[in-house]
């Protein structure tokens, strides 16, 4: 007989403290480790179902005192409505014994083969969310298909139910108190774990059952492989192409190669030649150094330091130049009755391309009720255009967008993907347009060719136009 308790993120097997009387040397099990603190075998909480296994296995009795979420049944859902790839997802998931990842386009609906397994399985669980945004948003499309109360943790507050979203950092500062409540993980855009400190909250949760949702899962590779680790294989996958026209909206892309003007130009050539000169003996002496070895590195000189304030000032003079305002106004002009969403690299060119434009921008310092009655306004079409650097990349839902405008080629391949799903939500005679400004013969361009590699094969080919600062854009200079 031995007992399996849950301990502050970790779980303890008390009651088997020698190999040689119990036939069983748990020490050879991956992650178990002796604890003479409190004479006990200890393991991550996310090895519970691993453990327990071993266990019944070898025939060993065995009180289990983790298994707290058992004494829950979850009820007041409502039937969960799928299209076919969903409930494909969904029956994935069910026979990969309820562990692994769902990778979905942005904009198709994740979060309803959430809900589905929610319901199907009927037991407590935990929704972890990347940010407040859109924490808030799953509790309102919760509240269309659960009868029951939806718990909130973060954003001030801190109501813990039987269903509860929670944001990532709320999740990590708290789950070695929760990792036993809930039999059920739910984790949005789970893309961003497998290579931080943030994965200590998935080992923290001695949850069984595990989904994991994503637009852009990583490539293979050690992150890959510890996400399959901690929350299961990839199940089920659709790409954009598969849905486009159907579920999702039709779109067309395009990118405009745009030159800075000849004292641009001038200006940025010496601030970048200023930053290539510390930066390149740098990649001489350390070929395998990391951005932030580097970063470590420039911090310690005054050379470094004259470095990095050089490319900072680069990027800056990349970002929203007086080509890019010009294209950019045209584009705003030939979209004026349409609903426009800008993305830019900060929030400090959000604010510069909201001064010049005059439109609204939605950034991480825009407070909580602003910035839904600016959302609820560009969704009833009194406000026509938002600007936007981070905040409108994940799952946020603004389904009446059907124009973006990425001002600066620098985003990678997941950050594209993400910005297109955003006026990608389905709607009847919908046709989406992506408009990308690159600057030519600057880090811009190189980014873009080296992501078309990837994305190229999943969508149509970008229209190129190459506009000088000479040639007018659109009628204007």
């Amino acid at each position: 007989m031995m007992e399996l308790t849950y301990d502050r993120g970790t779980l303890l097997l008390l009651g088997m403290a020698s190999p040689m009387t119990s036939g069983l040397d748990p020490k050879a099990w991956p992650g178990v480790v002796w604890d003479p603190r409190v004479d006990a075998y200890r393991v991550p909480a996310w090895r519970y179902s691993e453990v327990l296994g071993r266990l019944e296995r070898a025939g060993v009795a065995v009180v289990d005192g983790v298994d707290t979420w058992k004494d829950w049944r979850v009820y007041g859902w409502r039937e969960v409505a799928l299209r076919p790839y969903q409930a494909a997802a969904l029956y994935a998931w069910g026979a990969a014994q309820r562990r692994g990842l769902v990778s979905l386009p942005t904009g198709s609906g994740k979060t309803w083969v959430a809900m589905a397994a929610m319901a199907q399985l009927g037991v407590p669980t935990l929704c972890v969310v990347p940010t407040r945004v859109l924490m808030h948003q799953w509790c309102s499309v919760l509240g269309r298909v659960y009868d029951g109360p939806v718990g909130v943790w973060g954003d001030g507050r801190r109501r813990l139910y039987p269903v509860t979203v929670t944001t990532f950092e709320s999740a990590y500062r708290h789950m070695a108190g929760w990792g036993q409540r809930f039999g059920l993980l739910v984790v949005d855009e789970a893309h961003h774990f497998g290579q931080s400190t943030r994965d200590l909250l998935l080992e923290m949760s001695a949850a069984p059952a595990r989904l994991a949702l994503t637009a852009t899962p990583p490539e293979p590779g050690p992150q890959a492989q510890r996400l399959e680790e901690l929350l299961g294989p990839r199940v089920f996958r659709a790409r954009l192409a598969d849905l486009q026209g159907q579920y999702l909206a039709d779109f067309h892309r395009f990118t405009l190669v745009l030159d800075l003007s000849p004292a641009e130009r001038r200006a940025y050539d010496l601030e970048y030649g200023a930053f290539r000169a510390f930066y390149l003996p740098y990649r001489l002496q350390h070929p395998g150094g990391t951005w932030a070895d580097f970063l470590r590195v420039a911090t310690r000189s005054d050379d470094g330091r004259r470095g990095l304030a050089a490319w900072r000032a680069s990027r800056r003079l990349l970002a929203f130049h007086e080509t890019k305002a010009a294209a950019l106004q045209w584009l705003l002009a030939r979209h004026a009755e349409r609903r426009v969403l800008i993305f830019t690299p900060d929030n400090q060119t959000a604010y510069r391309v909201a001064a010049h434009h005059l439109v609204m921008p939605i950034t991480c310092d825009i407070g909580r009720a602003e910035r839904a009655r600016s959302l609820e306004l560009f969704r009833e079409g009194r406000l026509r255009t938002l600007v936007s650097s981070r905040v409108l990349n994940e799952g946020l839902d603004v389904p009446e967008a059907d124009v973006g405008i990425i001002v600066g080629g620098t985003s990678g391949t997941r950050e594209y993907l993400q910005r297109l799903g955003r006026i990608l939500r389905p709607a009847p005679g919908k046709r989406a347009e992506l408009w990308e400004l690159i600057t030519r013969a600057s880090p811009e361009s190189w980014r873009v060719r080296q992501r078309e590699l990837t994305v190229g094969a999943e969508l149509p080919t970008p229209v190129l136009e190459q506009v000088a600062p000479e040639r007018k854009v659109g009628g204007q200079r």
